[in-house]
């Protein structure tokens, strides 16, 4: 059921070889690194996948390594493992963005059912982000009017309400409004709404900020 790689980071070498057999026992890609730096060096967000973190990595920490990630950009499904787990450590790893924190010793069967949850997980958001990414393409292919017309038709405006308020004809505006029901590729204003409604709104907030 994998679908993607296991990012494994463990400074411990006995730990990180368990882990790691473990791991490809239960059929998992994985790709093991002894250092945040060795990790950072080959890691890629475009694999799919997850991230299994040791807390505690030497000198540095795992959730430091997890803020790094999210600050380039490069967050994933992210599980914490640590032997001196703790409430406060926990709460910092999901407040940081991790899905799942296990304590050592490791349960095989809870690690392998984290790490398939994380992958999941991974591809549901990548599946997601796609859907976006597609939307955008299409978003971006409507004239300046066409997207004035979409802002309206979205929002529930009929045809002569959308006239009067860009003052253009009525007929003007169903010719935008057939032109823009192909360029999203939708057939009826329901789809529209439904595909539309939350990335034009977060395009429309994103420029106010910019503005």
């Amino acid at each position: 059921m994998s679908n993607g790689r296991v990012f494994l980071v463990d400074d411990d070498d006995s730990v990180l070889r368990a882990l790691e057999r473990l791991l490809r026992e239960a059929n998992f890609d994985v790709s093991a690194f002894k250092s945040p730096e060795a990790f950072l060096l080959q890691h890629d967000i475009k694999t799919p996948g997850c991230a299994v973190l040791d807390v505690m990595l030497g000198e540095h920490n795992g959730l430091d390594l997890l803020r790094a990630l999210a600050g380039t950009g490069q967050m994933r499904p992210t599980i914490f493992i640590t032997g001196k787990g703790n409430i406060r450590m926990s709460v910092q790893a999901m407040k940081s963005g991790a899905i799942d924190f296990l304590t050592k010793p490791v349960q095989a069967t809870d690690l392998i059912e984290a790490v398939q949850r994380a992958i999941n997980r991974d591809q549901q958001d990548r599946e997601e982000h796609a859907k976006l990414t597609q939307i955008g393409t299409r978003l971006s292919s409507l004239t300046p009017k066409e997207g004035e017309v979409l802002g309206h038709v979205v929002s529930g405006r009929l045809n002569k309400q959308i006239a009067a308020d860009l003052g253009i004809s009525e007929k003007t505006v169903k010719v935008h409004r057939g032109r823009i029901m192909s360029k999203m590729c939708v057939r009826n204003i329901a789809d529209l709404v439904r595909i539309v409604n939350p990335s034009f709104l977060r395009s429309n907030n994103s420029d106010t900020r910019r503005r």
